[in-house]
């Protein structure tokens, strides 16, 4: 049976068939994320067919192929449990909907994975997750971060917030936590990916954290309601948070970290990879700094960011230190300046005027320019530099 459905705020149809939606949401609890031999039993298959075969009474040897034995135990003991309509109810009452290739809400990214594509997404929240994804850049980072990360995230998730983009990352303590909260701060918009079911608040501590991005923004994962995390999961919900921006900065990381991990399922699927720079002495800072040495780009704030992801034209303020005023001066002038000796020492315009490579009478009207601007002193039919301590340098004056 088929029906049609309104699916995201664009208010395009699709059509997407009951038991489709309905068999995702049962293999959700039997399909591990990322696991590759369901998802080309997905694939080939198609996920009626193959929930079918996976709670058929009994099991046909043979069914499915390409996994041992003892792998297509495990999926036949949780195939038992499914509870597909339970699942679908609990996430309409918190709000929250079942998204699934197809749908017009369907980041068509993520497609890239192949077979370790998620089986279905469980969103909670009300903006149109594809639209969202499309300008999206992950931030991700240490959990146990230092002052000078949890700054530097909070900075890019504000500032690329403010630029209109979406800041995505893991919800977890640290860098992500304040990646999440400077986009919050700045009224923008985020997306946390969980590695739980989007009703379980996970770390508890960043309850009330994942309850705000609820209201203001977006949480999404690949398990049903009430699934908890396990270490597992965390590693591989970073192929999506990858999978799912235009980009993936990392802001500290250990040399054995999951945002590496994520950083590197970017550079695998082709989206820019980011590194935001450390003490060498951190040992926080050395994987990123491998991640650099390994072709991923250095940034320091979101205009970085913003400029490698977005479109064209989208570029970063040319940067450059503070303008002084002998760097106004002219090349030759400038020479006339260098060739004046320190304060307490003069020198004839003749003698200038060999150091500077220039002739005396150019020497001389260079050296009237500088007096003026506070560079040089005359004394008698000599020169030298002007005295830092009686006159300020760029201190215009009248004549010798």
């Amino acid at each position: 049976m088929e029906r049609v459905e309104r699916v995201g705020h664009g208010g395009a149809e699709v059509t997407v068939a009951d038991d489709e939606r309905v068999a995702r949401a049962a293999l959700c609890r039997v399909v591990e994320p990322g696991d590759e031999h369901g998802g080309r039993w997905l694939r080939e298959l198609g996920a009626v067919e193959l929930l079918r075969r996976l709670t058929a009474e009994p099991y046909r040897a043979g069914a499915l192929t390409g996994a041992r034995e003892r792998r297509i135990q495990g999926y036949l003991a949780r195939a038992a449990r499914v509870r597909p309509h339970q699942d679908l109810e609990g996430i309409g009452r918190i709000g929250g909907r079942f998204v699934v290739p197809g749908d017009a809400e369907w980041p068509s990214q993520l497609d890239d994975l192949g077979d370790a594509r998620p089986v279905g997404l469980w969103v909670r929240g009300g903006p149109d997750l594809r639209r969202w994804a499309l300008r999206s850049v992950a931030v991700v980072g240490a959990r146990a971060c230092t002052p000078y990360g949890a700054h530097m995230a909070a900075a890019l998730g504000a500032g690329l917030a403010e630029r209109g983009w979406v800041v995505v990352s893991g919800a977890a303590f640290g860098i992500d936590g304040a990646a999440h909260r400077g986009a919050l701060g700045a009224q923008g918009a985020t997306v946390a990916v969980l590695a739980c079911g989007v009703d379980v608040p996970y770390p508890r501590g960043h309850a009330g954290l994942i309850g705000r991005i609820a209201e203001q923004g977006l949480l999404v994962g690949e398990l049903p309601p009430g699934d908890h995390p396990t270490p597992a999961r965390f590693l591989l919900r970073n192929r999506v948070i990858a999978a799912l921006t235009r980009g993936t900065v990392v802001v500290e990381a250990a040399y054995r970290s999951g945002a590496l991990a994520t950083a590197r399922d970017a550079q695998h699927l082709g989206r820019h990879t980011m590194g935001v720079p450390g003490p060498a002495t951190s040992g926080l800072s050395g994987g990123v700094h491998e991640l650099l040495r390994g072709g991923a780009v250095l940034v320091t704030d979101a205009d970085d960011v913003a400029e490698l992801v977005g479109d064209i034209g989208e570029l970063a303020p040319a940067r450059r230190g503070p303008v002084v005023p002998r760097d106004l001066l002219d090349p030759v002038t400038a020479r006339v300046l260098d060739a004046l000796p320190p304060p307490g020492r003069t020198a004839s315009a003749a003698d200038l005027a060999a150091t500077a490579g220039t002739s005396v009478d150019d020497v001389l009207g260079r050296l009237y320019e500088l007096h003026s601007l506070g560079h040089a002193e005359r004394q008698g039919d000599a020169w030298g530099l002007t005295d830092p301590a009686r006159h300020p340098p760029n201190a215009r004056r009248g004549g010798p």
